[in-house]
């Protein structure tokens, strides 16, 4: 039996990101290896296929030259899978040019699929891209499989659920199939397929990184935040089966974990279950998970912390119970306020997500949001200008009120070779008052003297010291 030889690519990143704002201070900063593709990988391996090759070209560092046409010539792929997201539009774009150039090279017209959070709001948009054969929307394993095997003869284009593509000059749209139920039945991510030394973090103190996914799907109703692709249900994978796949990190000399999931700590006896798993293997390494404040108290946390969990990252956004309502984030700044008071007594590290320039969101509310912030003190914190993002009930809400006056993220998935510039809600204050008050915020509570002997206290190597030395110079500029 002949497969199709299948090459999953990770595009370079350009300096053309267009939906991202300036962050100085970056927890993800480093390279993250490609969870998406990986899984993709290794569904396809499971199911007999072996000619599988992934292709960071972030963490490779390539460009879009003849360096990036060259590895995937070495590879001769029959087909490419992508992942796109919105704001990594432009440089899929740039991606379909070097395939297209390198299938030049090889004489043979290499099929394209794209897949992921863009492709499944924009599936037209997306199929009509130059150079992009099908599209695949929802979770990708099982249509993507199926596809190669309509592909190779063994199956029919219609039958499989999720997949657009073009028949006698007709756009055909498959309905989405089911989201799966069981996510032990996938295999883990084959992170053997990328050099697993390259991949770190800021916070990673110069050790081996990765992230895992232990769950899909996001149960609470945050007005700015939407992944359709993954559904709202929450559903997760079994205790045995995450401490099976972080003690096969540690085989292969990863030193810390990411735990990315939108939030970990939904299931109460699943996070003991972990813990308990972790402890009773006797694994020993460092990992993060990310967590709503009002998912943990100290008795969980006790429980993360004796299986080895070093940091927690919390979305708190705001500062204020205003804004907290209009985000729709069903927290309270108590529970906030408890959340961290709570991981520090532990002994837990803690980084906090915050945004600016929300809806109804004054420079007096974002103050607040500073001197809130100080106040919780946490080790980290990551800040981002509001952004409304396709897909969301607040990008429906500015186009509703006039705010952004046309639907602009449509027309740049029409036409991404156009460019485009990110658009903030800018009713109450413009994006020039966002972007100084996003510096005062940054300056305001790193610059303390305070926070910089407790963080000079913390350095344990030279590398270490370059790495939030540098990150420091970054936050005074």
């Amino acid at each position: 039996m002949v497969f199709m030889k299948t090459l999953l690519i990770n595009p370079p990143r350009s300096n053309e990101v267009v939906a991202d704002n300036p962050a100085f201070i970056d927890e993800e900063r480093g390279y993250n290896p490609p969870l998406g593709l990986l899984y993709l990988a290794s569904y396809l391996q499971k199911n007999g296929r072996q000619q599988i090759v992934v292709l960071d070209a972030q963490v490779d560092n390539l460009g879009y030259g003849e360096d990036f046409v060259g590895r995937i010539e070495a590879v001769n792929p029959d087909i490419i899978g992508i992942t796109v997201m919105t704001f990594t539009l432009i440089d899929v774009l740039k991606t379909l040019e070097i395939i297209k150039r390198a299938g030049e090279k090889l004489n043979k017209k290499i099929t394209v699929v794209l897949g992921g959070p863009h492709a499944h709001i924009f599936p037209e948009e997306t199929l009509a891209l130059p150079g992009v054969d099908f599209v695949i929307k929802g979770e990708g394993e099982i249509p993507f499989f199926l596809l190669l095997e309509a592909l190779e003869g063994r199956g029919e284009l219609s039958a499989v659920k999720g997949l657009a593509y073009r028949q006698d000059g007709q756009v055909i749209n498959n309905l989405v199939g089911d989201l799966i139920e069981n996510l032990d039945e996938l295999p883990v991510p084959d992170r053997t397929l990328l050099p697993v030394e390259k991949y770190g973090s800021l916070l990673g103190a110069g050790r081996i990184v990765t992230t895992m996914f232990t769950s899909r799907g996001c149960p609470f109703q945050c007005t700015f935040c939407d992944r359709p692709h993954l559904g709202k249900r929450f559903r997760s994978r079994s205790a045995q089966n995450v401490v099976d796949e972080m003690e096969a990190c540690l085989k292969l000399g990863i030193q810390e974990i990411l735990v990315y999931d939108d939030t970990f700590t939904v299931n109460r006896q699943r996070v003991i279950d972990i813990c308990n798993e972790i402890k009773k293997r006797q694994l020993k390494f460092c990992w993060d998970i990310r967590a709503r404040v009002d998912t943990v108290d100290e008795e969980i946390l006790k429980q993360l912390k004796s299986a080895g969990c070093a940091r927690i990252h919390f979305g708190v956004e705001s500062g204020t119970e205003k804004i907290l309502k209009v985000l729709n984030k069903g927290i309270s700044l108590n529970q906030v306020e408890r959340a961290f008071k709570a991981a520090k007594k532990i002994g837990l590290e803690t980084l906090g997500y915050f945004m600016i320039g929300a809806p109804d969101e004054t420079r007096e509310d974002i103050m607040e949001t500073v001197k809130f912030a100080k106040k919780i003190d946490p080790d980290y914190v990551h800040i981002t200008i509001f952004t409304p993002y396709p897909a969301t009930e607040i990008y429906r809400r500015a186009l509703a009120e006039g705010v952004i006056d046309s639907d602009y993220w449509l027309e740049f998935a029409r036409h991404p070779e156009n460019g485009v510039v990110t658009r903030y809600w800018e009713k109450e204050l413009s994006k020039q008052e966002l972007f100084d008050l996003l510096g005062k915020f940054y300056k305001e509570f790193y610059g303390r003297p305070s926070y910089i002997l407790k963080q000079f206290l913390k350095i344990r190597s030279p590398k270490d010291f370059i790495k939030k030395a540098r990150a420091g110079l970054k936050i005074l500029k």
